[in-house]
């Protein structure tokens, strides 16, 4: 870390608890099966991804997921089975960034959605009285630039819209994905595994 003077950081499960099985078993009540495959089946779940990228609203989302299931379902069961997944910001996280944005240049980069940035930024102000904004210089969302992870694209935007060095720049994420990506961009990595934190980074 001695060289290091900028920091990026995921938001899912490196700074934000989550479970995506929750967001399975909520949907699977709902009569939707094997959310995994939907996820990873480009033919059938193009939405999902134009909906990370911004690329369709929540209300063409939330039609997508109702046409997936066997029975009626509201729009509010949908986005409540949606934001299941999302679980706690673990207090000892907060008071790190806290800390560590005396240090670093702090930036947040994260694939997320309309739906799930209003809940998170909701859990984390009932929390901390604050937003994510607060913990960071910048925060990118993938809907909100039209990219996401692991495309390389949307690292060379973070180093470019803030004039940063890569050589200088940690970028910390728990998908190995994500990891080759931000290595092409000559980003510094520190790949998030189970069973470890950021708290276990040697800062």
């Amino acid at each position: 870390m001695q060289n290091i003077k900028n920091v990026i950081l995921d938001l899912g499960g490196v700074i934000l608890n989550i479970d995506l099985g929750q967001t399975e078993m909520a949907l699977l009540e709902l009569g939707i099966n094997n959310l995994s495959d939907y996820l990873t089946r480009s033919s059938i779940s193009s939405f999902f991804k134009e909906y990370e990228t911004g690329k369709i609203d929540d209300a063409a989302f939330v039609s997508s997921i109702q046409s997936l299931s066997t029975k009626a379902i509201t729009e509010e069961e949908v986005i409540r089975a949606w934001n299941a997944l999302l679980l706690d910001f673990p207090a000892e996280r907060i008071e790190l960034l806290q800390k560590l944005k005396e240090k670093y240049r702090l930036f947040l980069l994260s694939n997320t959605n309309m739906i799930h940035y209003r809940e998170f930024q909701q859990r984390i102000y009932s929390q901390t009285g604050g937003y994510l904004e607060d913990l960071f210089e910048k925060t990118y969302y993938s809907h909100t630039v039209g990219l996401s992870k692991p495309d390389v694209a949307i690292f060379h935007l973070v180093i470019n819209e803030n004039k940063l060095n890569p050589a200088e720049t940690l970028f910390v994420d728990d998908t190995a994905a994500n990891m080759t990506a931000a290595k092409e961009a000559g980003l510094q990595v520190s790949h998030i595994v189970p069973g470890t934190s950021i708290l276990d980074i040697k800062w």
